[in-house]
């Protein structure tokens, strides 16, 4: 099994932190890594974090950063300092609970015949929260729609950020061409994916509201979304496959 290091960028979440780290130490996956990118979060998670990392050595590492930089960077800064501690799984998801850890045996498995494993809402068994509202669904539903219908993704869960990435996936990501800082970061991550030829596997997730603290997804998010994915079309069109096959 492959040595998996988990990156989870943090503002305001305080409480979920260290339910989530016990969760993800409890899964039967050996040496199992923690990596919290925190924006200087004001209710004291970057420090929960230090104190986690003091009671728990060399499984949980800290990068705090100045303030609220944005999604897109702190996985960026994430993924490469991963990479710099060997990591040779690397998965990404939310800090509050609405990406379950129990799914990550079951993706780590399925990476080893793939390149990436995204958890989708929007495959055959996927699931949304029942709480959440027809608009809400709906206004989910569309954007992923939107986005799959201008870049051509294949992917059905676009903006979905519940994923596991190999180790030479990641290398091999034009990192620095990556642009988005909002949550559209994970529909550019996954159109570059696919426009490079990487083999992307989606597999069912029950996507669960999140159980403590206050969504941080805004109009102004959506909409710059919207805006965005317009942009990658452009910025990205010279990408083509790559054609050296990658090696374990």
């Amino acid at each position: 099994m492959r040595d998996l290091t988990v990156v989870i960028p943090t503002y305001n979440e305080a409480e979920n932190l260290p339910l989530l780290a016990n969760a993800l130490w409890k899964l039967p996956i050996p040496d199992l890594k923690i990596l919290v990118v925190d924006d200087a979060s004001p209710d004291g998670t970057g420090q929960i974090a230090d104190a986690l990392a003091e009671r728990n050595p060399g499984r949980i590492n800290i990068i705090h950063r100045s303030g609220k930089l944005g999604l897109g960077t702190a996985y960026i800064t994430g993924f490469m300092r991963a990479l710099e501690m060997g990591a040779e799984a690397v998965a990404q998801m939310d800090a509050d609970f609405s990406h379950s850890p129990e799914y990550l045996p079951s993706f780590m498995e399925l990476l080893e015949s793939c390149d990436l494993v995204i958890g989708s809402r929007y495959v055959p068994g996927g699931r949304l929260d029942e709480r959440w509202g027809a608009g809400r669904v709906l206004l989910s539903w569309f954007g992923n729609f939107y986005a799959r219908t201008i870049l051509r993704l294949k992917v059905r869960d676009a903006t979905g950020g519940f994923r596991l990435w190999k180790r030479q996936t990641l290398e091999r990501m034009p990192l620095d061409r990556i642009r988005s800082n909002g949550y559209v970061f994970q529909i550019e991550m996954a159109y570059v994916a696919q426009r490079l030829g990487f083999r992307i596997r989606e597999t069912p997730i029950y996507f669960e509201d999140r159980r403590i603290g206050q969504s941080k997804m805004s109009l102004r998010i959506q909409m710059e979304a919207a805006f965005r994915v317009w942009h990658l079309l452009w910025m990205h069109r010279t990408l083509r496959p790559l054609d050296k096959p990658m090696k374990d």
